[in-house]
């Protein structure tokens, strides 16, 4: 699993339950077959800005969505390999496994040009709030994601 795959699980393993030790979430990214060290771990929620918040019953593990988001934005570019689009929809194509971590980013964003995303293995579907918007949403997710970095 690389980093991207394993910020992603962190982040839904924390956004699912509580999580007050980063014991209980090598636990759990274990159970997802993540194993990694403790080390790498902490070096994970310290680049997703996770923090860990008291609350009843000791604490657990809080992340917010803009500090989220930045942590997760240096590794989209990596793992695009293509933006395409037809009249009315756009497609992302990902390296394997990593769909679900741009499809979250992109949503996270809450674009006024975006309605949503569905992601799969290695693809996401972008639907445009509206078709006219399709032009202005390709060039801002090739500016958000990329920075040039992909062909087509």
């Amino acid at each position: 699993m690389n980093k991207t795959e394993r910020l992603y699980c962190i982040r839904k393993i924390i956004a699912e339950g509580i999580v007050g030790s980063q014991e209980d979430l090598r636990r759990a990214l274990a159970a997802q077959g993540c194993k990694t060290t403790q080390a790498t771990l902490s070096r994970d929620l310290k680049d997703l800005g996770a923090a860990w918040v008291p609350g009843p019953g000791g604490g657990r593990y809080s992340l917010s969505a803009q500090s989220d988001a930045a942590a997760i934005k240096p590794f989209m570019g990596a793992n695009i390999t293509d933006i395409a689009a037809n009249e009315t929809l756009l497609l992302i194509r990902t390296l394997p496994g990593a769909a679900g971590a741009v499809a979250e980013y992109i949503d996270s964003q809450k674009l006024p040009e975006a309605l949503g995303t569905v992601a799969g293995d290695n693809t996401v579907l972008v639907i445009p709030s509206s078709v006219k918007k399709l032009p202005a949403l390709r060039a801002l997710l090739r500016e958000k994601l990329l920075r040039g970095d992909v062909h087509s």
